[in-house]
């Protein structure tokens, strides 16, 4: 993907340079998205048991280290924290490869640096969200998070195949020097971005950091009735669907006898449909007006998740999860800009790193906690069981999606301001 092509419209050298530097964050990312657990198996002869702690401490730990950073990001220029946690990333990830050269990896290690990248990436998102916000137009922001979402989807249909086989070529510890670097161009990207940007300012200044700031974000998302709703919507959805992710391996690798190259097949392909969906969202906007595109599509991408627990041994069973993941991926590429778009529009400035930080360590302590809870079901049902339980939930997620279009916040005080 290049920038500066989608539906003809420019949007400018900066965020072209934004644009840049989240693509290539996000190739390296996904090139060495399974680099982890394989390293922590071969290398260190890790069990299930300790993959599975790698995976949800990324998540969990990763969340709760985030939690001071929100308002910790909310008054400091946001290239700067995103130019920091790139090289906070790309350092904690080349320890590993330099601990394995000198004999000294250990699972410990991993934990650690799984941490600190996951607490890096909250940190990150938070203040990439606010730079968007002011690099763009507000009317530019739909096709703006269209192109990054796009360009996401891209890189889940291209990396991890790619990956796979730098892995078997070259092993797992040099894709983590690949997605390392990969952090090192993006801080070089968000550098070059070029401008002044103030210094942010407290509203009401204070000598020292509060602990109420902690919970800025929550009470904020809390309080307003246009982002309430889709917080708890988004959260409940996103988490529904990753705690199924490790039981649909059970399922179809363990129980139904799938080969590991038709379970890739299966997740891999379907990807294109998050770049079709991600490049439908804009016009779809512009016929049917933001507020329906919101609701349809988040109503459909909550259907497909129960036909999952439906999957049968050989090719019909393939078909089935590619057919299911298509629809769930589309459905998803159009909703998330969208409501990318409408959380910016109605976050005003000078909370946008609070309220982005709380959401995304929301997210992730739910996946953790889900994903466990998902695990024990299947424990005790079977995978098929706990799967169908998760897409029959997921069903109910459309009655929390907004039910009107409410005037952004932004526009809301500036109006009270003219009228003061």
């Amino acid at each position: 993907m290049a920038p500066g092509t989608e539906t003809g419209r420019s949007l400018g050298r900066q965020f072209g340079w934004l644009w840049a530097a989240y693509t290539v964050s996000v190739f390296g990312t996904r090139l060495a998205f399974d680099a982890f657990p394989l390293i922590a198996i071969l290398a260190l002869d890790a069990g299930p048991t300790e993959v599975s702690a790698l995976a949800a401490a990324g998540f969990a730990v990763g969340a709760g280290v985030a939690v001071p950073l929100g308002p910790w990001v909310e008054f400091r220029r946001k290239r700067s924290v995103m130019i920091a946690m790139d090289l906070v990333r790309c350092a904690a990830l080349l320890s590993v490869p330099a601990a394995f050269a000198l004999g000294l990896l250990g699972f410990g290690q991993l934990l650690a640096v799984a941490v600190v990248v996951g607490a890096a990436d909250i940190a990150f998102g938070a203040a990439s969200g606010a730079c968007l916000k002011a690099l763009v137009r507000p009317d530019q922001l739909l096709v703006a998070n269209g192109r990054l979402e796009s360009t996401s989807w891209t890189a889940l249909v291209l990396g991890p195949p790619l990956g796979g086989a730098a892995i078997g070529l070259f092993g797992p510890v040099l894709t983590v020097v690949a997605d390392a670097v990969s952090y090192l161009l993006s801080a070089l990207g968000v550098r070059a971005i070029g401008g002044k940007e103030p210094h942010p300012v407290r509203p009401v200044p204070t000598p020292r950091f509060r602990a109420g700031d902690l919970l800025d974000g929550w009470r904020y998302i809390l309080a307003g009735p246009a982002l309430r709703p889709l917080f708890f919507n988004t959260v409940l959805n996103n988490g529904l669907i990753m705690a199924t992710s490790p039981l649909l391996i059970v399922l179809m690798v363990g129980e139904l006898g799938f080969a590991p190259w038709q379970y890739g097949l299966a997740f891999a392909a379907p990807c294109v449909g998050g770049l079709i969906g991600s490049r439908l969202a804009w016009p779809l906007v512009e016929r049917f007006g933001r507020l329906r595109v919101l609701r349809t599509a988040g109503t459909l991408r909550a259907c497909w998740l129960l036909w999952l627990a439906f999957i049968g041994p050989g090719a019909a069973g393939l078909v089935l999860v590619i057919v299911v993941e298509f629809g769930l991926i589309t459905c998803s590429g159009v909703f998330n800009p969208v409501f990318a778009t409408y959380r910016l529009d109605h976050t005003p400035a000078d909370r946008v790193a609070r309220t982005l930080s709380a959401w995304s360590v929301t997210s992730k302590l739910s996946i953790a906690a889900m994903t466990a809870l998902w695990g024990l079901l299947a424990g005790l049902t079977g995978p098929r069981t706990a799967i169908g339980v998760a897409g029959v939930l997921i069903l109910a997620t459309p009655l929390l999606l907004p039910r009107r279009d409410l005037e952004p916040r932004d526009e809301r005080d500036a109006a009270a301001r003219s009228h003061s």
